[in-house]
């Protein structure tokens, strides 16, 4: 480059220094002409030989170090991380540890949620450094053209960094999540065939078919569960307590849970069969014995010791019998029973009397002599599954957990239910008699929570009190678990409406509780205060889901005996304030628009007079006036619009001010009111169309035009404006309401201020007018003195203490008048 290219680019660079000093923002470059030259050169040979991986590299270097970030060190720490030896997946432990079993599960759960979270959090600083490549294209593209020619002006101007953290948008009305609102369109289904006079439809069905939605299949099965369980013929009663503890209805509920419990297993071992087909060799003649003998390929692939009685093709008889049980097909394990019955003994015969016994028991004696074989023979047997068929066959040895075999909570609650005894068997010793609420204090009281682990698996322990016909208390504990409370809620709601929840007597109980008098393991759920902590969260936001839940509580009563939905919808309208959308509102005719609440109550003159007290009693006046007109309340309207538009009579208007608003409003409702006939109680009435003249007289006499407020209140006849009308004046006033008293002071003093006006008019006139004109005046100027006496003396005489100064404003005036 020769010495007039150097000059040229010299005064270049002179003049875009001085064009970048006076602006503050930008970077100041230290480097002299050869140094930006050089660092150029370096650079553009750089990026020649750079591969489109390493040229990435550099733009990620060059930006990235713009912001004080060193993407080198990074790299080299990032690459240094090694999760091998935290997050190894740990060895299986043998399936007849237990507690290995769980110890193990849990904590590989919880290496896998950490090692998810590792890589999802990788694959985010990935994505984000190549945004971020990405948007500064254009910024690199610029600077290597001008570091490989040398001809353009370098420009620092910088683009706006873009932001990776996902961005959450403006929060929308609507305070329920998509769950909560799956649920509430259902509830609106259901309460549209309710209101519509159709047939109930299966609320059950509904509430499934949003876990359906939500393709969540732990709430699947509990769903499956719940309409399992409810699906038992009531014992008629007219309290529910007395149907839920009938003999036939808690069997019902065992019979409902095995059943549920039962059909999980057998679809647990047909996914196991299905996934290990190669194990499994299924194969023979479709069916349950089929079945469980390809599961036991894979359960019980070799010989195992302490087994008893022999094999039927190739597995243990009792193993074999025990699963059939367990899938709950009784034919295929009479089957195994049948190809084994010379080793067996006495069960076959046994075994044929429990499976064609309606309630699956056997006969006292034969009962007795199973349990009596028991003790002697098999009470240490080293067959745990021959163990677990006679307890279960002869509801024996309750005490036996059988954990050999049960080794999941569904297990051992199938096993127990199956001990379940109704019977009043005096015969039976305690150890073998198991009834039901036996086993629900067990389940509750003696093993509770921490058991189960509920806090890790709530939907567990949730059915175990469900099926053990513990419904209230499992809602109870469904709904502490946040994420899980709206199904609480729901499993609620159908339960409710099958006349199967045991509700609290008042609403001030706690959420579950126990009635002095109920049997010990009857608990009872307060159902609204249920709905209404559930509805708290939306109702300001969503009101009209929350008419719908409150729409249940429309048969319960408070403790003074007043529907609980009417008080919801009360409280509801109140919080919310949509009073037009949920109640109606009136139109410019005076007819009025239905609202959301005309849906649920044929008559709402009742629903909305008791938000209107409630308003009231609020101090919200205005929105009560607007209701008693809804509820077609003259008297409460005027006697309102009576108070608000006292003490606002003899402010100044102003546009969008108290006083304008409220002189619209009373306006609004005095040409309805005039237009079709409709009229108070006497004398609020003729308070309410004073209080306007009076606003008319103010408005008048704030305006200036003093001759029209002073012909209104003359036709007003509310003070006296000569001295024969004093005493007439002072009468009248006896039978004036608070609402007027309380503007007298004002009255007087903007009268005397409108005669003073008229006088000082007067005299500014009288200098220059003839004759017969100057005694007109002067008659004029008397009356207007003996008007002004008058407003003293019946200042003086009415039975009512003014404002402060306001006798001294008058006497002012009036002697500034003679």
């Amino acid at each position: 480059m020769d010495g007039e290219g150097f000059g040229e680019l010299l005064q270049q660079a002179e003049q875009l220094a001085a064009e970048t000093e006076a602006i503050s923002e930008l970077p100041h470059v230290e480097r002299n002409l050869q140094e930006i030259q050089q660092a150029g050169e370096r650079l553009r040979s750089r990026t020649l030989t750079r591969t489109s991986q390493e040229t990435a590299d550099v733009k990620a270097s060059i930006l990235l170090g713009s912001r004080g970030l060193d993407i080198f060190h990074i790299s080299q720490r990032l690459e240094s991380l090694s999760a091998a030896t935290t997050f190894e997946p740990l060895e299986p432990v043998k399936d007849t540890d237990i507690q290995g079993f769980l110890k193990n599960e849990r904590d590989n759960a919880l290496l896998s949620a950490i090692e998810e979270s590792r890589r999802r959090l990788l694959s985010i600083n990935s994505e984000a450094v190549c945004l971020i490549i990405q948007q500064s294209d254009k910024i690199h593209r610029n600077l290597h053209t001008l570091l490989a020619a040398g001809e353009d002006a370098l420009d620092f101007s910088q683009e706006a960094e873009p932001s990776f953290v996902s961005e959450v948008g403006a929060p929308g009305r609507s305070a329920l999540d998509n769950v909560e609102m799956a649920y509430a369109r259902q509830i609106y289904a259901f309460n549209e065939k309710i209101v519509s006079g159709h047939l109930h439809p299966n609320l059950g069905d509904l509430c499934a078919s949003v876990a359906e939605s939500l393709d969540d299949k732990n709430v699947m099965d509990m769903w499956t569960m719940v309409k399992q369980m409810t699906d038992v013929l009531l014992v008629p009663a007219k309290e529910t307590l007395k149907s839920r503890i009938a003999v036939e209805t808690e069997m019902g509920f065992v019979r409902q849970a095995l059943q549920f419990l039962e059909n999980s297993y057998k679809t647990y071992t047909m996914v196991t069969v299905s996934g290990n087909l190669y194990q499994a060799q299924l194969g023979g003649v479709p069916g349950t014995y089929q079945l469980v003998h390809s599961f036991l390929n894979i359960k019980l692939p070799g010989p195992m010791p302490g087994m008893q009685d022999g094999e039927v093709e190739g597995h243990p008889v009792w193993a074999l019998v025990y699963y059939c049980l367990r899938c709950g097909d009784l034919s295929a394990a009479m089957q195994v029973v049948n190809r084994a019955q010379h080793q067996l003994g006495e069960f076959k015969n046994w075994f044929q009397e429990y499976m064609n016994s309606p309630d699956r028991r056997l006969a006292p004696t034969t009962e007795n002599k199973l349990r009596l074989h028991y003790r002697r023979v098999l009470r240490n047997s080293a067959d745990p599954y021959k163990r677990a068929v006679y307890c279960l066959i002869g509801k024996c040895d309750i005490a036996d957990n059988h954990g050999e075999v049960a080794d999941k909570t569904e297990d051992y609650l199938w096993l127990k239910l199956n001990q379940v005894c109704f019977e009043d068997d005096t015969s039976s010793s305690p150890q073998d008699r198991l009834t039901l609420p036996q086993l629900q204090k067990q389940l509750l009281e003696d093993y509770g929570e921490s058991h189960f682990a509920a806090n890790q698996q709530p939907l567990l322990y949730f059915q175990v009190l469900f099926l053990t016909a513990q419904f209230e208390a499992a809602v109870a504990f469904l709904f502490r678990v946040e994420r899980l409370r709206s199904h609480a809620v729901h499993v609620a709601l159908v339960l409710y409406e099958l006349r199967l929840l045991l509700k609290s007597s008042g609403q001030s109980a706690q959420l579950l509780s126990q009635v002095p008098g109920d049997p010990p393991m009857i608990r009872r759920l307060n159902f609204i205060r249920l709905l209404m902590l559930y509805t708290r969260k939306f109702e300001s936001t969503d009101p009209r889901e929350a008419l719908q839940y409150f729409y249940f509580l429309r048969n319960e009563k408070d403790s003074q005996g007043e529907s609980m939905f009417l008080r919801c919808v009360s409280e509801l309208v109140i919080e919310s304030r949509e009073f037009d959308m949920l109640l109606g509102r009136l139109e410019k005719d005076g007819s009025r628009k239905p609202g959301v609440i005309d849906k649920f109550a044929g008559d709402t003159t009742a629903i909305i007079s008791k938000v209107a007290l409630e308003a009231e009693n609020k101090g919200l006046f205005e929105e009560a006036v607007k209701l008693y007109e809804l509820a077609k309340n003259p008297d409460k309207v005027l006697e309102l619009m009576n108070k608000l538009l006292s003490p606002v009579i003899s402010q100044v208007s102003a546009p969008q001010s108290n006083k304008e608003r409220l002189k619209n409003m009373a306006l609004g409702i005095a040409e309805r009111y005039r237009t079709h006939g409709i009229a108070g109680e006497k004398s609020v009435d003729s308070t309410f169309y004073l209080l306007l003249d009076l606003i008319t007289f103010f408005d008048e006499y704030h305006a200036g035009h003093i001759d029209r407020a002073y012909d209104v209140m003359e036709r007003l006849k509310l003070v006296p404006l000569s001295q024969d009308s004093v005493e007439a004046r002072v009468a009248a006033f006896r039978n004036f309401s608070d609402e007027v008293r309380h503007n007298l002071s004002e009255v007087l003093l903007a009268t005397m201020n409108i005669l003073f006006t008229q006088y000082k008019r007067l005299k500014g006139a009288g200098a220059a007018t003839p004759g017969r004109l100057q005694r007109s005046m002067e008659d004029r100027d008397s009356e207007l003195r003996s008007q002004a006496r008058a407003l003293i003396t019946f200042a003086g005489m009415i039975p009512y203490r003014m404002a402060g100064d306001t006798n001294a404003r008058l006497v002012q005036m009036e002697v500034l008048m003679n």
